[in-house]
């Protein structure tokens, strides 16, 4: 008898700790495919993967964990075009070797058929993650449902938190963070080389004016938010603008180096900061030139449709270029500074023209430019002359003077 109910209670113990563990399994559901080493090979070439590789201890897979299976819930259906896998590199370090895994988490995307990854390196939430795997289709699909649902129903995504003082911004929460106050912001796309080496210095200027309150220092993926990066004409990587208020104020240019970045932050914090201090009354002896320069940058771009239009008027300096020119990238501070110079002049206008853009390319032929940089000066539509000069900001600014109707010191 007692072994009888000693077999019992042993019975139901078992089964009881067989229920707890059935449950805690439940709660806890994984949606994600767990991949060895040797099933890795044998199955992501089946179909497109995203796949993060991650080690149990670390504190960010940990973080990304629940994302992860909510992703995985989502796309890991019948006859999905996208699998959702994770590797484990503590116990199959064979793999996580391969495809060059150095921290943690990192994921990478794989091509049905192809054995090497696209690093992703955007924001670890719903949006971002969707629209990485959408960027990598040739037919996007729909994985931000509940998103949507959130935005007719008037839920709105929260305002990203800055880490160090750095503020990753998307789509969906850009135009709001951007709405107000004063922000310099970094356009970039991951595989672009000259955004991986600008990448440290940006991130030391944002954790050294991290505590400034009165500028913030973001960034935006463009091949996860081109949208974004579209409504701000972002054709080239990096693309550093100074917006306030949601508008751009001005495009940066110089030396990428801290010091430098510091500087015209600062400088330009200060500026408009001086040009909000001053009375109303002031606005009326201002030209249209003065009261627009805080929300457009002082050189004036002209394209072929609008060409004809942009130098019918008074005195118009032109500088026709190619973005991969080098001596127009050495020229391109001091014509900013040149218009800058002449921002109170309402009869001058300094511009430019990109030779390597649309209808621009016949506009260029059309002009008879051959080489870069030419520059022409047209005075009231008509063609006056080449510049030939050196190319320093007085001798440029003293060709332009020439062309005025009174010879009054600018």
């Amino acid at each position: 008898m007692t072994k009888i109910v000693l077999k019992v209670c042993i019975y139901l113990f078992i089964s009881t700790c067989i229920i707890e563990n059935i449950s805690a399994e439940d709660e806890n559901e994984e949606y994600s495919i767990a991949y060895t080493s040797e099933t890795f090979v044998q199955e992501v070439p089946k179909n497109n993967h995203f796949v993060m590789f991650y080690a149990p201890w670390c504190g960010h897979c940990k973080r990304l964990h629940p994302t992860w299976e909510k992703l995985a819930e989502m796309l890991n259906i019948q006859d999905s075009t996208v699998t959702i896998g994770k590797v484990d590199c503590t116990t199959n370090t064979g793999i996580c070797s391969k495809h060059d895994v150095t921290g943690y988490p990192t994921l990478k995307y794989f091509a049905k058929g192809s054995e090497e990854g696209v690093k992703y390196r955007g924001t670890r939430d719903i949006p971002s993650l969707s629209a990485f795997i959408n960027s990598q289709l040739d037919e996007p699909i729909i994985l931000e449902a509940n998103n949507a649902e959130d935005k007719k129903a008037g839920v709105e995504s929260p305002l990203p938190e800055p880490v160090n003082g750095l503020t990753e911004l998307t789509e969906d929460t850009f135009e709001k963070y951007v709405a107000s106050g004063k922000h310099f912001i970094k356009f970039y796309a991951p595989w672009c080389g000259h955004c991986q080496k600008l990448a440290p210095t940006w991130e030391e200027l944002a954790q050294s004016l991290e505590h400034d309150s009165s500028i913030r220092i973001s960034k935006v993926d463009c091949t996860l938010h081109r949208p974004v990066c579209n409504l701000f004409e972002v054709k080239g990587y990096p693309t550093l603008l100074f917006i306030e208020d949601g508008k751009k104020v001005d495009k940066y240019q110089g030396s990428r180096t801290h010091d430098s970045l510091k500087e015209y932050v600062l400088k330009m914090a200060t500026a408009q900061d001086n040009d909000d201090g001053k009375s109303n009354d002031d606005d009326d002896t201002k030209s249209d030139n003065e009261i627009n320069s805080k929300q457009t940058p002082p050189v004036l771009l002209l394209t072929g449709a609008n060409f004809e239009h942009g130098i019918e008027n008074d005195v118009t300096f032109v500088k026709f270029f190619a973005p991969w020119c080098g001596h127009c990238k050495r020229l391109s501070p001091t014509w900013d500074e040149l218009a800058l110079k002449f921002i109170k002049n309402s009869k001058v206008s300094i511009a430019k023209v990109d030779c390597t853009e649309g209808d621009n390319k016949s506009l260029c032929s059309e002009q008879e430019v051959d080489g870069f940089p030419t520059i022409f000066i047209y005075k009231n539509g008509q063609k006056m002359a080449e510049y030939t000069g050196t190319r320093s900001l007085d001798d440029l600014h003293s060709f332009v003077t020439k062309y005025l109707e009174d010879h009054d010191e600018l």
